[in-house]
């Protein structure tokens, strides 16, 4: 096996390669896992644990980058662009990014045929997708503990022109078998799902490993975490899986591209509006209301789109308005820094 074709094996790309300078005698690294000081990369000889500090530990580095790493040295000198980013509104009100995962091709977004089955968190995860340029393939499991999923596999399948949508029992191989195809050499595919959706006895069947299970909580049908941090799994086909901790809560932020793509129809209707700045709320000439009046359009589907288009106007500008006040007192430190140095060296030219 070539170079070449040990780094293909991990996910290259010629998006990847159109970063490098042929001169440059780095190593390129895909990010296995990221902990706390240091990650696990694999390269063309092999695998190991690179400890980060100063520049590196700045980067931001998550799981499926890739990385120009000098050997010798055991140091991370560059991260490349990448070609796609999974990222939230990270929890809480501090305002942060939190970044899921890189370079991702394909994106299994696991629900479950009991409660947990909801389809505005089903559009909040699309948009994620869509945003990371990752194909998505909504994935119901459970399927064996309902009469049918035929249903819901209808409603998910509704939320898209041509999204595949596969009802299955996970534990079941013969039922697996119908994603291998987005699981070749070469591929990248990542897991999003609440807790105790089946993801990772999906990865058991996936992989042929045994990582821990448990039981949902029969009370509520809601599950416990398993998986407690992200990282690649090599698949025996070849591809890489990266498993992520189950969200409960998903902001979005910086994706209203992305929703106007999975709310296509929305989004169609609303080009022939009279305003180019309509809230499709009670403004006149409102082509997207007289869709719902014709019935061609879902009144509950566009209170979700306007929900997460406000949920993401507000996200993001908070988000901007932080990092301005962060550069803007930067600046402040260094004028007030400025002004000290020119005293102190008038204070010497006096003497």
């Amino acid at each position: 096996m070539t170079v070449m074709d040990t780094l293909q094996s991990l996910g290259w790309r010629p998006f990847f390669q159109s970063q490098l300078d042929l001169e440059n005698k780095l190593a390129p690294a895909r990010v296995l896992s990221v902990h706390r000081g240091r990650i696990e990369v694999a390269h063309e000889n092999g695998s190991e644990s690179i400890l980060l500090s100063g520049k590196s530990a700045a980067f931001g580095i998550t799981v499926g980058d890739w990385v120009l790493v000098d050997l010798d040295g055991q140091v991370v000198r560059k991260l490349l662009e990448r070609s796609g980013l999974f990222q939230r509104k990270a929890a809480g009100t501090a305002g942060e990014v939190q970044r899921i995962a890189a370079n991702v091709d394909n994106l299994f977004i696991v629900t479950s045929a009991n409660r947990d089955f909801n389809i505005a968190r089903l559009e909040r995860y699309l948009a994620i997708a869509h945003d990371a340029g990752a194909f998505p393939v909504i994935v119901i499991t459970k399927a064996d503990t309902v009469d049918s999923a035929d249903e819901l596999v209808k409603a998910a399948a509704a939320l898209s022109p041509g999204l595949l949508v596969e009802a299955l029992d996970a534990r079941r191989p013969h039922d697996v078998e119908v994603l291998r195809p987005w699981c070749e050499s070469g591929q990248t595919v990542a897991l999003v799902g609440s807790s105790g959706v089946g993801k990772s006895t999906l990865i058991n069947t996936l992989a042929g490993t045994h990582q821990e299970t448990r039981d949902v909580r029969q009370d509520d049908q809601r599950g416990r975490h398993t998986t407690t941090g992200r990282s690649m799994h090599c698949l025996p086909q070849g591809g890489w899986l990266i498993d992520t901790p189950g969200m409960r809560e998903l902001q979005l932020f910086d994706v209203a591209d992305a929703l106007d793509e999975v709310f296509s129809d929305v989004a169609g209707f609303a080009e022939n509006c009279r305003f180019a700045d309509c809230a499709h709320g009670s403004e006149p000439g409102c082509a997207v209301l007289a869709a719902i009046d014709a019935g061609e359009l879902d009144a509950e589907r566009l209170k979700r789109f306007r929900k997460l288009h406000a949920e993401d106007r507000r996200n993001t500008e908070s988000l901007a308005e932080r990092r301005s006040r962060e550069k803007n007192f930067g600046k402040m430190i260094r004028s007030v820094l400025s002004d000290k140095q020119k005293e102190r060296g008038g204070e010497h030219g006096g003497n």
